[in-house]
């Protein structure tokens, strides 16, 4: 596949400043970046051969008033860090989130307003699968607040779900794309290509079944073998590397045609519609995990420091919240926010490096100007920003920043 090499426009950068004239343990930032919440809810009717998250298959009943407890605890034990601070947006991810009840969604919700403080126009996601939702559930969870679903659909061909280990048929995935479009104004439909002996035109005729319902927006991932995962260690077929750009291109096209703006790198919105939650992670914003497994990162005077839950939802019901808490060190810094803000295809502004790690922009001038030079970045009136062949070679534009 040819690339048209970008133009490369330099922009002023002051000469490099050593990383290692920088104190080891931090700058910290005078003004914190904005606040995200993410709660996780870890369990799933059926683990998926695919599936790296931390899922676990439900055995029994769900343990739902026992888990709202340890969330509202973890949540207290973690109100120090966020004083003062308001939430931009929430997410409620899992797992399979729409496996609670409306009447426990509603009770999290209450509790989380009751501890911190909510923007009045926050967004507040809550993912689901089109086998665990029905008419009264959606309309249940409007009801409690939250004004956004993701539905995980992967796939509108029977035999490609089957082959994914989902538990859904495409009749399902579609009668929950019309539910969810009829109890909200802001529905996310997830699709995966590059699927076991998935074709072109099957690729094609998945999108153009997920678009006749026009949801406001559209994640298109491609399907990865993740380490320690059935997929992993018994590979399927799949398409090769030249197959899987086609689809990736066609993608791309089809949805630019149809008036959605692709504007990270798995994910396509209409005008206004973009995900303010995922926004802030590719902006180095700030958020707070919680639940099994969940990941933070929080800014402070003091530095950004990185947090992980407890993986083991047994551990985690015991009050055994916080697995690890490290800070990030000035030398990790800049691949950290590269890793985050080369995913938005129209970049970010130069000031805000160093507005969200406190290191000045001349710390990495050097590597802008090499990725610069080989046609991965342009830079041009203050803004950095991945050409093509960037996006497409992400992880090679990535290392460059280790």
């Amino acid at each position: 596949m040819k690339v048209r090499m970008a133009r490369i426009i330099p922009i002023s950068l002051a000469p490099a400043t050593a990383l290692a004239a920088v104190p080891e343990t931090g700058i910290g930032l005078i003004v914190p970046p904005p606040l995200s919440l993410y709660v996780h809810f870890p369990w799933c009717v059926r683990k998926c051969p695919y599936c790296d998250f931390n899922s676990h298959e439900v055995s029994g009943s769900i343990p739902e008033q026992d888990y709202l407890a340890a969330l509202i605890a973890d949540l207290e034990s973690a109100l120090p860090q966020v004083w003062g601070r308001r939430v931009s947006s929430l997410f409620i991810g899992g797992g399979t989130p729409s496996l609670l009840s409306a009447q426990a969604v509603d009770a999290l919700l209450a509790a989380l307003r009751a501890r911190l403080t909510l923007v009045p126009e926050a967004e507040i996601t809550l993912e689901a699968n089109p086998g665990t939702v029905e008419a009264a559930k959606f309309a249940g969870f409007r009801s409690a607040g939250v004004n956004r679903v993701s539905l995980g659909i992967q796939s509108l061909n029977d035999a490609h779900l089957a082959a994914l280990g989902r538990i859904h048929s495409a009749d399902e995935a579609r009668r929950a794309i019309a539910l969810a479009l009829e109890n909200f104004a802001n529905v996310n439909l997830d699709l995966m290509y590059a699927l076991p002996g998935q074709t072109l035109e099957q690729a094609r005729r998945d999108l153009e079944a997920a678009l006749s319902f026009a949801p406001q927006h559209l994640s298109a991932y491609h399907l990865t073998l993740e380490p320690n995962t059935p997929f992993h260690h018994a590979p399927p077929a799949l398409p090769d590397d030249e197959l899987s750009a086609d689809m990736q291109e066609m993608i791309e096209e089809t949805l630019s045609a149809a008036g959605y703006q692709h504007y990270e790198t798995s994910a396509f919105a209409l005008p206004g519609r973009r995900a303010q939650h995922n926004l802030n992670y590719w902006n180095f914003g700030d958020y707070l995990g919680i639940g099994a497994g969940a990941h933070g990162k929080l800014s402070s005077h003091q530095g950004i420091v990185r947090e992980s839950r407890r993986r083991g939802p047994r551990d985690y019901l015991r009050g055994d919240f916080l697995q690890e808490r490290h800070s990030v060190s000035v030398g990790e810094l800049p691949f950290e926010f590269m890793m985050n803000a080369l995913r938005l295809t129209e970049g970010f502004p130069g000031r805000l490096f160093e507005e969200r790690t406190g290191l000045p922009l001349a710390t990495i001038s050097g590597t802008l100007l090499e990725a610069q030079s080989r046609g991965l970045l342009t830079m041009d009136a203050g803004r950095i920003a991945p050409t093509k062949q960037g996006q497409r070679f992400l992880n090679d534009l990535l290392q460059m920043f280790l």
